[in-house]
């Protein structure tokens, strides 16, 4: 029986949080269905689930979580090899809603809860009630039958955090410090209680995410971690592009920085493709639900290559009929030649404001 551990944490127990590069158990994904966050019933992004999941399937294990009410859909639609779980959330993007794991030298593998807001809770969240999506880690870590740290009081979303598997996380102060998230917590009780239950050394802060990002600023589309010492990170050459400030901002951090080895940080830029704007006819197809945020026709979107995923022995790369999108999976193919680079449409889930990397969680293998 899995049980809640409420007395230490991972740091002191010899734990610590892997890389995303390192060998996966499973991959999870939650099914889409929520019409105020989907369009159409969610049916199109749906079809974006399949093709990830199946693709996913070839390479290692993975579960898609749903409603009991898409269960017979999701499963007749998806591969033999995907496990489908009943389980109820509200929201679909399964990185956010504070289900951590973190690894030991003896081969253990526990989770960590965190808490949970919806982005924000009653001051600026996306939607609400987030009450089922606050159970979901605990659910997930019954689910698989392992221990867990209780962190419920700190709210940490995946998507907020970029980790090098050796001591070193990435943060946005846009995100991480915003008073919606925490509190009045201070700068230094952030950092204490992510190298406390995530078993880290250094925390290295960008100032903010891209523009258009609807989390207040999440990592994940920033930047990520290719192995130790090594980093890929959105870009545009264009110093009158709107992002261009945001990226150059964060290229200069890193640049000064050092990892919690001391290393200098080898950095690969990744082009960014077009503005993506939300059509009239797409945004015709979100449910307008009072508690949630609305979408909006012509709503610029945060879109880039670095919201992908490790899967084992691949990486997959979201792609959005671009001309940078051959460019995109050539450079990320360079960077991570003992992996296949695969390129994956999947346009669908930006307009409802995230990619591959925020709708799926990756397990370790101890």
């Amino acid at each position: 029986m899995a049980s809640v551990i409420k007395n230490t944490t991972p740091k002191k127990d010899g734990f610590r949080i892997p890389g995303e590069f390192e060998p996966h158990k499973e991959s999870i994904i939650i099914w889409p269905e929520k019409g105020f966050a989907f369009r159409n019933g969610g049916k199109p992004a749906q079809e974006v689930c399949v093709t990830v999941a199946n693709t996913i399937a070839e390479y290692e294990e993975i579960t898609v979580i749903c409603s009991a009410v898409q269960y017979e859909n999701a499963r007749a639609r998806l591969s033999e090899k995907v496990r489908v779980v009943e389980m109820s959330t509200n929201e679909a993007w399964a990185q956010d809603k504070g289900a951590f794991y973190v690894i030991n030298d003896q081969g253990q593998v526990r989770g960590v809860q965190f808490g949970f807001n919806a982005y924000g809770g009653l001051d600026e969240g996306l939607y609400f009630p987030w009450d089922l999506d606050k159970q979901f880690s605990q659910k997930l870590f019954e689910l698989e039958n392992i221990d867990s740290y209780d962190a419920r009081h700190f709210i940490l979303e995946g998507g907020s955090t970029q980790v090098d598997g050796e001591g070193t996380i990435i943060l946005t102060e846009q995100c991480n410090l915003n008073p919606n998230r925490n509190g009045s917590m201070s700068k230094e009780e952030v950092e204490r209680n992510c190298k406390e239950y995530l078993g880290l050394d250094k925390v290295i802060w960008l100032k903010q995410g891209m523009l258009y990002d609807e989390t207040d600023g999440h990592v994940d589309d920033i930047c990520f971690f290719v192995r130790p010492g090594v980093i890929a990170l959105s870009w545009v050459d264009d110093v009158n592009h709107p992002q261009y400030p945001v990226f150059k901002e964060a290229y200069d951090i890193l640049s000064r920085e050092t990892d919690a080895k001391g290393r200098k940080f080898e950095i690969h830029k990744i082009h960014i493709p077009e503005i993506i704007y939300i059509t009239e006819e797409e945004n015709k197809g979100f449910d307008v639900v009072g508690d949630a945020a609305p979408r909006e026709s012509n709503q610029p979107l945060a879109v880039t290559y670095i919201n992908g995923i490790f899967v084992n022995g691949a990486f997959l790369v979201p792609l959005y009929n671009d001309p940078r999108d051959q460019e995109a999976i050539n450079r990320l193919q360079e960077i991570m030649p003992d992996r296949k680079v695969i390129g994956l449409p999947t346009k669908e889930w930006s307009l409802s404001g995230g990619n591959i990397h925020c709708m799926t969680l990756a397990r370790p293998r101890a």
